[in-house]
């Protein structure tokens, strides 16, 4: 999975759910991923256009039997094991992530680096823009003998009471 971008000289921390239409060129529409495809010379099928345009207009992490249900549904002729196989060649490539969670994996319409927060009552995941402070990456660095050169967080949490 891909990792967070390491903070500005400022280095400020902050969090921005990037639900909308916010956020990276990457994420604005699924024809940024036809695009990428198209550079990485991959093949692109009904099949592979479908589950792409789903995965951007849900804009969620969904398991490939979701995206096999709601495709189906919607009256697009789609089997099981197509779905499975555009997925991970769009995963492997770099053009959508994958989150592997105890219940299975999970695709993500995002592929640039991102962290996740997960709502530990209902399991929705929503994907987060964070900035570590610039002294707290020296200091992990200081502690680890490591340069720091990407990152990712995975938190978990409820809502607030009123939120």
């Amino acid at each position: 999975m891909p990792a967070t971008h390491l903070p500005s000289a400022a280095g400020s921390a902050k969090a921005n759910p990037t639900s909308s239409s916010a956020g990276s060129a990457n994420t604005s529409s699924a024809d940024l991923a036809y695009l990428r495809c198209r550079e990485l010379g991959m093949r692109l099928s009904r099949q592979r256009r479908m589950v792409l345009d789903l995965l951007w207009s849900e804009k969620a992490h969904l398991s490939a039997r979701d995206i096999f249900e709601k495709l189906n549904t919607q009256g697009r002729n789609i089997g099981h094991t197509s779905v499975y196989q555009n997925l991970e060649a769009l995963q492997s490539a770099g053009v959508i992530e994958c989150l592997d969670r105890a219940s299975g994996r999970l695709y993500g319409y995002r592929s640039d680096p991102h962290s996740h927060l997960t709502c530990v009552a209902t399991g929705a995941i929503q994907d987060l823009d964070v900035e570590l402070p610039a002294d707290l990456i020296a200091r992990i660095e200081d502690l680890t003998g490591f340069t720091i050169e990407t990152y990712t967080l995975h938190l978990s949490g409820r809502p607030r009471a009123g939120c």
